[in-house]
């Protein structure tokens, strides 16, 4: 077999009790199936997040009560997200954790028996009636009034700035200036509590100026990139923002259970945004299948450490 053969063949992987998560992934890159798109996941991430790249990150599912928050922040952070378009319902329960935690049960619990005790399910996970009181408590407090109308987005940055919770996403957002749009807000608990609040105090939000505001990024961008987490609403915004614009997305990643026979946004392929425009035809992308609370820290853990080796290896300079 010639050398040009020998490196499309597979390579059996090997494992030992040392290996990094990074490590892990590299010997995934000769690997078939879902092995081989996680490890394209994280060089196609690499080079989104050590490039010149305007760095989208579409988050949907039950992320933060699963626990993800804080890998969204830290990448907030650490300058890794430029843009975040989410659901309401993940700010709300990021709202939560900021003054509770939410608990770990079971997935075969007796519901009836959960909602007699007070209890509300999200899988094998739980939230008591005391923690959503203390969260209307909470937004009544903190929800900001306006009596000229503001964006979506200016509503969110008003209501980070109230939460002294720095892990929290909505408060990261606040301390780094990053913008968080949440294009379906008034379906969340969020946008209940608002609607509530509205009734004695003016909160006038004027859901299109989002469009505006986003797509305006999407023009100024000189290259942009998109991380996706799941599909819905924060997929379809973010993707067509960049429809009107000259440009398309020129790296993409997207991490979901969803496949596409359905014809469901949440399972269509990044290959088929190229149809549209919204992902470029030499664009690098990838889709990976599997649950994301196991392929977000996988692929963001390899890409921070293959980062910080880079950053390593520049300070010590040629020998």
């Amino acid at each position: 077999m010639d050398a040009a053969c020998q490196e499309n063949t597979v390579r059996q992987m090997d494992l030992n009790s040392k290996m990094t998560v990074e490590e892990l992934v590299t010997g995934m890159e000769r690997c078939g199936f879902g092995a081989r798109r996680l490890s394209q996941a994280v060089r196609i991430y690499e080079e989104m997040l050590s490039g010149d790249y305007t760095k989208f990150f579409t988050l949907s599912g039950a992320m933060v009560p699963a626990g993800m928050r804080n890998i969204v922040s830290g990448l907030m952070r650490d300058e890794h997200i430029d843009v975040l378009v989410t659901t309401g319902a993940n700010l709300v329960h990021d709202v939560v954790e900021s003054f509770s935690s939410h608990v770990l049960g079971t997935c075969e619990a007796d519901d009836a028996a959960l909602r007699s005790s007070g209890l509300s399910r999200i899988y094998d996970l739980y939230l008591s009636d005391e923690q959503f009181i203390k969260f209307e408590e909470v937004m009544q407090e903190t929800l900001p009034e306006s009596t000229t109308p503001i964006s979506g987005r200016e509503f969110l940055r008003l209501l980070g700035s109230k939460i002294s919770d720095p892990k929290s996403i909505l408060r990261t957002a606040y301390d780094c200036d990053i913008p968080v749009f949440c294009p379906a807000l008034p379906d969340s608990m969020i946008g209940l509590q608002a609607w509530l609040k509205g009734q004695t105090t003016r909160i006038l939000v004027d859901a299109f100026a989002d469009i505006k505001e986003i797509v305006d990024i999407c023009y100024e961008a000189k290259r942009a990139g998109v991380f996706i987490i799941g599909g819905g609403v924060p997929k379809n915004f973010t993707l067509q923002s960049m429809l009107v614009t000259p440009k398309s997305f020129e790296l993409a990643v997207q991490l979901t259970t969803d496949t596409p026979e359905a014809g469901g946004l949440s399972g269509a392929t990044l290959s088929e945004a190229v149809s549209w425009g919204k992902v470029a035809p030499k664009a690098g992308y990838v889709t990976v299948y599997g649950d994301a609370t196991i392929t977000l820290p996988l692929v963001a853990s390899a890409t921070l450490a293959r980062l910080e080796g880079k950053k390593a290896g520049k300070e010590k300079g040629p020998r």
